[in-house]
Order: C-alpha cells, then sequence, then structure tokens
C-alpha cells in the first residue's frame, strides 16, 4: 500500500489548546512513524453548542500507510489517552482534544463509522483557514471546487490566528 496524503483536524478547548495539539500531533508521529506538519494556530468561537470556552484550532497534514478506518481508530485512541471521555461531554462541548479526518486522499468515504471529506469540511473556517495554510490548491473530492471558492463565500465566523512569537531575533529598541 502506497502512502496516503491525509488532512486531519485538531481542536482544543479545555487547558492548554496549542500544548495539546501538539501533543496529539507528536503522539500520531510516534504511533505511526509519520511526521505531522501543523498549520498555524487559530483561535475559533464554540459553534453549534456555545456555552463553552474558544477553541484553539490547526490542521495537520501527513503521509500515511494506514487504512482510513485504523487511522480513525488510532486517532481516537489518542485522545482517549489523553483524557477525552466522549461519555461525559455532551456532543460538540468542551474537550481536551478532538481529531478529525478531513481529506483521506481523494476518497470519498462514507460509512456508519466515518465521512470524507469531513461533513463540515465547507461550512467550518476554522477548518478551511488552517487546511489552506498547507495546501491553497487543495480541492473537495465530491465536487472537484477549490477549498479557497468554498471558504471566500462562507460569513464571517469570528476566526483569529493566532501569532506563534516564534522569531529568529528579538526586535530591535
Amino acid at each position: 500500500m502506497d502512502a496516503v496524503r491525509v488532512f486531519l483536524g485538531f481542536g482544543s478547548n479545555i487547558g492548554d489548546g496549542i500544548e495539546h495539539i501538539q501533543t496529539a500531533a507528536r503522539e500520531l508521529k510516534n504511533r505511526t512513524g509519520c511526521a505531522v506538519r501543523l498549520s498555524g494556530f487559530w483561535r475559533s468561537k464554540a459553534r453549534y453548542y456555545v456555552d463553552q470556552p474558544d477553541f484553539i484550532n490547526a490542521v495537520g497534514e501527513l503521509r500515511c500507510l494506514l487504512g482510513a478506518a485504523e487511522l480513525l481508530d488510532l486517532c481516537n485512541a489518542i485522545e482517549a489517552a489523553m483524557g477525552r471521555d466522549r461519555s461525559r461531554v455532551a456532543e460538540k462541548g468542551p474537550r481536551i482534544i478532538d481529531i478529525d479526518i478531513l481529506l483521506y486522499g481523494k476518497e470519498i468515504i462514507a460509512t456508519e463509522r466515518l465521512i470524507v471529506p469531513h461533513p463540515g469540511i465547507r461550512e467550518r473556517k476554522f477548518v478551511l483557514f488552517p487546511l489552506l495554510e498547507l495546501d491553497s490548491g487543495l480541492r473537495d473530492p465530491v465536487t472537484d471546487e477549490l477549498f479557497q471558492d468554498i471558504l471566500a463565500r462562507l460569513p464571517r465566523q469570528g476566526i483569529y490566528p493566532i501569532l506563534s512569537g516564534r522569531y529568529d531575533a528579538p526586535y530591535p529598541a
């Protein structure tokens, strides 16, 4: 089996979201041997279940040898290992980490457990902004439309980039 280009969505709104996302990406690398290239981090207002803290979001890209169902199982195992207990939190509620398979190559998958492209990808700027940071030419495998064009039609959603603070030298006084 050849490696498949996969994009994963990461989100966290409990504790240090940036650290949780970085930990999840490292754990994916440790368990698969495949490095995860992370986008920048973005802050977003909670959607659907709005009475909760803002989220920190990012998208990761990796070349993966796992099948889509195996990757889903691995993502769920990493979430659980990091303390996410789906049985104790409202759906779409606060979470220490959330890992979603956004794109799995150009495949279209529709099973009871997994839908790819992720069903929310076309409506969520907190997914599209970081996704397009990693590859501005990505197309929706279902419609073949550029994700850039989909993003351009979406209304404002209160999505803000979080500057990394990484500089090669201090700003001169």
